[in-house]
Parts: structure tokens; C-alpha cells; sequence
């Protein structure tokens, strides 16, 4: 692997911290995702499914975890079962964790080969009255296909039909949206790396430019520092592509005069960063550009003041959408007679900012979180306003990753990473 793992003990709290929130004489399973086909012999690369990393940090196909507090054999109450390698494997594939290497990186005494799995499973399932299940329940899941925890259930549930069912998600939505110290340092790193990637393109950035062009150097520069490359699909937008949310076909040349929206960042160890930038693509913003990117700065910034412990997140998207409203006045894009007719349900600033300001960060980019719950010391979130205007051919959004304090203003993870228009423009015509 590219990244240093974390430590045994790490894995091992997570594990603890799960068990104690189990009901008793119950069992949990996680198993790894699937390697994806494409077509014919190709697949997709594989990624591991972060719940069974948070608990074990194991980067492998065909894993399961089982935690079993109440099992009768203290040795059954953390078992790991990893793929067993052979001769063609290890030729073909390369060499596969064996049982010491996976008792070493995860803190686990007890490690079976998967093919073993159904053995082991039906003399536990003969001790507890209850499994759970890991079923993804994030707010903006769409999975519309079937996973290998899908399959595992189905078959569970089949062959012990007598047996209660618990959900795992919420207990891991409790746990993950609170980060260690050792996954801040991760994100960190991986916020690093999208820093380097970024004083790249500046000086690289010029009219004539394709956006795959600029996709491509972040690429360069995100894999040279050890990273397996993008944390999710980039958006390399420049002119009216930026009022495409999603845009990441990444296909236009860049044009003079007009603005470049990239959001666009680096995963490290399983860990994702997220930042968006908005820069000139001639090197120097016009004074209406200037004006629209201050704004969205100014929103920002006060944004982020707001991310303390306790705070609501219905709340906070309300006072944010407040400042917005202000900015949007003074710049004339909204009047008063637009205020004055919006309602709660339809705020007149979403003409220019549809989106949300916030969303948690860590395993994934759109992590983990109870978003009906106050915030919490050291939950990592995004903090991305935005002001998208169509009509004038360009959209301005910026974004850093931040770290909730017990007491003070939130750490700023890119705060390192140049966000300053003068300072943009100082850079890219050094």
C-alpha cells in the first residue's frame, strides 16, 4: 500500500466502541465490497467498504468481520476471516495479507481463511439471538445495485429466519462523524496533497487550456505524492460549466476572460479531502468577478465562524442562507421586493446557491453523520457556498474542509491552500 496504516489500536477502540452499543447476545457482520465487472475480463478497481475499514483497516477483497461480545469463546468475540492465497494468486494477483499480517494491522487474535466462513457462522448464529445488519442508510444514498452485504443478508435471513435483526448504520453514523486524531492527520495529508496539486495548475492555467488538461495535472501531482488519486469525480468547470453543479465531463477549453471552478481534491489512506477554487483564467478577475468571488469569501468565512458544538444543522443552513441574502442584495442580483415574497420553503437566495453549505467529511466524501443531532467537537465538515449566475456566463463556489473545536473557531484543514483573490492573482503572474 501507498499510505502508512494507522495503528492496531485505533481499529481496535472503533471495534470496542461498536460492541458496547450491541444489544446483548447479538452478532454483527461486515463484509468488504465486491471488485466491480465492467465487461469481459475488465473490472473496476477495487475499494474497500469503509464501515469494514473503520473497524479493521483492511484493504482487501473478500474480507468479513464478525463482533460477537457475548460469544461463549472469548476468542470468538472479534473474528477475521481474509482471502487465502496460493501459488497462482501470489503470481497473478501479488501476495495477500496472511493470518499474522492481518493479526498485526488489525489488533485481532482470531483470523480464518473466508473459506471457512459458513462453518464459523452457524456455531455463532447458534449463540445469540440477534444479527445485525450493515446496510447503507446515508441521507443521499441511490444504490441501485446489489452489494455483497446485500447477498450476505438476503442469505442470512434465509438460513436462520428465526433470528432478530438489528440495524449496524446508525451506531456507525454516531461513531465515524466524530474523528480521531489519527484520521484528522490522515485528512490532513490528504489536504496537503490537494495543495500541491493546486499550485500547480496556477501556473499552468492559460486561455487555450482544455479542462481534461488540468484534470490531468492534478492527477500527476496527486499520485507522484502517494495518493491512489482522485477523493471523488473532479469538476474542472470553466465559463457556464460552473453552473452545471456536477459538471465533470471536463471536455471545454478554457477560455480569456472567464472564470475556472475547480472541485477537485486528493484521497490519502482511504481518506478524502474536498476543496473547490475559483480562478481567472486569464489571470486576473474582472471587477464584477472580483466582487461576486469576495461575496462568496465573506460567506464563507462567516460560515464558518458558526460550526461550534451544539450548533443544529437545519439551523445553520438558515443563518447562512441570511448572509447570502445580504450578499446577493448588495450586489444586485436580488431586491427587496425578492425577499420580501420568498417563503421558508422557497428563500430567495437558492436562485444563485442551490445547494447546501456543509457536509461531513472523513472514510467518504459525503461522510457520515446524524444531521438531526447538534454538532460535535471534531467532526470534520466542508464549508462550500456559492453564487452561480448563468445569465453572466460564470458561477464562483469555494470551499475548505474544517475541524469543529470543544472551544474556539473551527481548524481550518486548507488553510494553507491560496483562496485570497490577490493572492490567486499574484501567483499565477509570478
Amino acid at each position: 500500500m501507498r499510505y502508512t496504516p494507522l495503528t492496531a489500536a485505533f481499529y481496535s477502540k472503533n471495534r470496542a466502541d461498536f460492541s458496547k452499543a450491541m444489544v446483548p447476545q447479538s452478532l454483527a457482520v461486515f463484509n468488504s465490497n465486491d471488485i466491480y465487472p465492467i465487461s469481459a475480463d475488465s473490472t473496476l478497481p477495487f475499494e474497500q467498504h469503509r464501515d469494514l475499514f473503520y473497524l479493521t483497516g483492511v484493504d482487501q477483497e473478500e474480507t468479513i468481520l464478525i463482533l460477537f461480545p457475548d460469544a461463549v469463546e472469548t476468542k470468538h468475540r472479534e473474528v477475521l476471516f481474509v482471502r487465502e492465497t496460493n501459488p497462482h494468486i501470489a503470481v497473478w494477483e501479488g501476495p495477500k495479507l496472511t493470518k499474522e499480517q492481518a493479526q498485526k494491522l488489525t489488533g485481532i487474535e482470531t483470523i480464518y481463511w473466508v473459506s471457512e466462513f459458513e462453518k464459523i457462522f452457524f456455531e455463532l448464529a447458534a449463540q445469540c439471538n440477534c444479527f445485525y445488519f450493515n446496510k447503507n442508510e446515508h441521507y443521499r444514498a441511490a444504490v441501485t445495485t446489489q452489494t455483497r452485504e446485500d447477498r450476505f443478508i438476503a442469505w442470512a435471513k434465509k438460513t436462520y429466519p428465526a433470528h432478530q435483526v438489528a440495524k449496524s448504520n446508525p451506531i456507525l453514523q454516531r461513531l465515524r462523524a466524530v474523528k480521531d486524531p489519527q484520521e484528522i492527520q490522515q485528512m490532513q495529508r490528504a489536504c496537503d496533497i490537494t495543495e500541491k496539486g493546486f499550485r500547480r495548475i496556477l501556473s499552468f492555467v492559460k486561455p487555450g487550456v482544455w479542462e481534461y488538461e488540468i484534470e490531468a495535472e492534478y492527477a500527476h501531482e496527486f499520485i507522484k505524492n502517494r495518493s491512489k488519486g482522485f477523493a471523488y469525480t473532479p469538476i474542472i468547470a470553466s465559463g457556464n460549466n460552473a453552473n452545471i453543479l456536477h459538471y465533470i465531463e471536463n471536455n471545454c477549453a478554457c477560455k480569456a476572460g472567464d472564470l475556472l471552478l475547480m472541485d477537485v481534491a486528493a484521497e490519502f489512506g482511504n481518506y478524502s479531502s474536498d476543496m473547490t477554487r475559483t480562478i481567472p483564467v486569464s489571470g486576473r478577475f474582472s471587477p464584477r468577478q472580483k466582487a461576486i468571488y469576495n461575496a462568496v469569501l465573506r460567506v464563507k468565512n462567516e460560515a464558518t465562524k458558526m460550526l461550534i458544538p451544539g450548533v443544529l444543522w437545519k439551523a445553520y443552513h438558515v443563518e447562512v442562507g441570511k448572509i447570502m441574502t445580504s450578499e446577493l442584495l448588495g450586489l444586485g442580483l436580488l431586491d427587496l421586493a425578492d425577499v420580501q415574497n420568498q417563503t421558508s420553503e422557497h428563500p430567495a437566495y437558492k436562485k444563485y446557491f442551490m445547494h447546501g453549505t456543509s457536509h461531513h467529511m472523513g472514510l467518504d466524501t459525503h461522510d457520515y453523520g446524524l444531521i438531526l443531532e447538534p454538532m460535535k467537537a471534531n467532526m470534520v465538515l466542508t464549508v462550500e457556498p456559492g453564487i452561480y449566475i448563468p445569465e453572466e456566463g460564470f458561477g464562483v463556489r469555494l470551499e475548505d474542509d474544517v475541524v469543529i473545536q470543544e472551544q474556539g473557531a473551527p481548524i481550518n484543514l486548507m488553510k494553507n491552500i491560496p483562496i485570497e483573490a490577490d493572492e490567486i492573482e499574484a501567483l499565477m503572474n509570478a
